[in-house]
C-alpha cells in the first residue's frame, strides 16, 4: 500500500514538474513574440519621427525660408544650447537657396552666456550675409534669454497672446537658518577664502556679499539692456518698466517696440520673405543611431531574461 502511494505521489510530482516546464516555455515564447512586435512598432514610430527635409535633401530644394527652432530652456547641453542653435544658423546662412532665416522661439530664457553666444553669432552672420534677413517669430513665450536672442534679428513677430519681455537677471535660492535653530542643528562650514561660502543656504546673509551679488547681477543686466537697445534701435519705446523684468502680450509688445508686428512663421515666410516653403535647419537627434544603441541593450536584456538557467 505504501509502495502504491509513493508511486502515485512520484507520478503526480513528475506531471506537475512537466506541466510547469511546459508553462514556462509557453511563457517565454509569448514573451519573445510580444517583444518582437514592440521592436517593430518602435522602428516604425521612429522612422515617422524623422524630419522630412534632411540636410542631404536641402541642396535639392527650391527657394525656401530656413527655420531654426529655439525651444525650451536655453542652457549648455540642452536642446536649446548655443552649439545646437548656432549649428543650425550657420547651415541656414550657408545655403544659397535659403532666402531668409526664421528663428522660431518658444523659450522662458536661461543662461545669459548661451544667449549671448547666439546673439553675437547672429550679428556676425548678418554682417557676412547682408542680403539674408533674420526674422524672430515668437510662439507661446519669448522671455529673458529668449528675448536676448530675438533682439539680434532684423525683425520680430509674435502672436497677439504671446508672452514677451522679462528683460532682467535673477539669482535665487533658499535660507534655512531659522529652521536649523528650531530643529537644533549646528552648521559647520570651513572655507579657504573669506567669501568662499557666500551662497551657502545654511548661513546668515552677509551684507557685503549681498551687495557684491547685486552688483554682479546689475552688470549682466546692463549687458542685456545694451543688446536690446543695439538690436531694436529707434523702434524701442522705452519707459520705466521696459527693463524691469515684466512681461507683456504680443499685442502690447508691438506698441512698445519690443516686436515689429503680429504673425506666425508661415505668415513671415509667405508674405514677407516671399518663399512659402519652410525647411527646418534645426539640428535634431539621430533617432536611428539612438534607437540602435538602445535596441542592443534591450536585446541583451531580453536574451538574458529568456534564457536563464532554471
Amino acid at each position: 500500500m505504501n509502495t502504491e502511494n509513493e508511486s502515485w505521489k512520484e507520478k503526480a510530482l513528475t506531471n506537475l514538474a512537466y506541466d510547469s516546464l511546459k508553462e514556462q516555455k509557453r511563457h517565454r515564447r509569448w514573451g519573445i513574440f510580444f517583444k518582437t512586435i514592440f521592436f517593430i512598432y518602435l522602428v516604425v514610430a521612429l522612422i515617422t519621427m524623422l524630419p522630412s527635409d534632411t540636410p542631404d535633401q536641402l541642396s535639392k530644394a527650391k527657394d525656401h525660408t530656413a527655420l531654426v527652432e529655439i525651444k525650451g530652456v536655453i542652457a549648455d547641453g540642452a536642446e536649446a544650447s548655443a552649439d545646437n542653435i548656432i549649428t543650425g544658423l550657420r547651415a541656414a546662412f550657408k545655403e544659397p537657396k535659403a532666402k531668409a532665416v526664421i528663428l522660431r522661439i518658444n523659450s522662458p530664457g536661461g543662461s545669459p552666456v548661451q544667449a549671448g553666444y547666439v546673439y553675437d553669432e547672429i550679428k556676425r552672420l548678418r554682417k557676412l550675409h547682408k542680403d539674408k534677413k533674420v526674422y524672430a517669430v515668437i510662439t507661446d513665450i519669448c522671455a529673458s534669454g529668449g528675448y536676448y536672442i530675438a533682439a539680434a534679428a532684423d525683425e520680430i513677430y509674435a502672436d497677439k497672446a504671446s508672452i514677451v519681455g522679462s528683460i532682467g537677471v535673477l539669482m535665487n535660492g533658499f535660507g534655512f537658518t531659522e529652521a536649523m535653530k528650531k530643529v537644533g542643528v549646528e552648521r559647520r562650514l570651513y572655507t579657504a577664502g573669506e567669501h568662499k561660502g557666500f551662497l551657502d543656504p545654511f548661513s546668515q546673509v552677509n551684507p557685503d556679499e549681498k551687495k557684491h551679488i547685486e552688483g554682479l547681477l546689475s552688470n549682466i543686466h546692463q549687458q542685456f539692456i545694451k543688446a536690446v537697445r543695439d538690436g531694436r534701435g529707434e523702434r524701442l519705446q522705452e519707459d520705466e518698466n521696459t527693463f524691469s523684468g515684466l512681461v507683456w502680450t504680443g499685442e502690447e509688445s508691438v506698441a512698445m517696440g519690443l516686436t515689429d508686428g503680429l504673425g506666425s512663421s508661415s505668415y513671415v515666410a509667405r508674405d514677407i520673405v516671399k518663399a512659402e516653403k519652410i525647411v527646418d535647419y534645426t539640428p535634431r537627434p539621430n533617432y536611428l543611431d539612438r534607437f540602435a544603441e538602445r535596441l542592443g541593450v534591450t536585446m541583451a536584456t531580453a536574451l538574458k531574461g529568456n534564457f536563464n538557467l532554471q
